[in-house]
């Protein structure tokens, strides 16, 4: 029969691991929403500018 602070430190174990579980699920940030996906308007306007003006 196994100690009762290896049961404990098992226990506690299993308990981190459910909260880091419930924690991964409700958390809201998704990164894949915040990457940027390339220029937006106000790049194109100041280099469109400077393309013409270049050449």
């Amino acid at each position: 029969m196994p100690s009762p602070l290896a049961l404990c430190r098992s226990l506690n174990a299993i308990a981190i691991g459910w909260q880091n579980l419930i924690a991964r699920i409700r958390d809201p940030y998704r990164p894949e929403l915040h990457y940027m996906r390339g220029p937006g308007p106000k790049w194109r306007a100041k280099h469109a500018v400077q393309a013409a003006a270049a050449g």
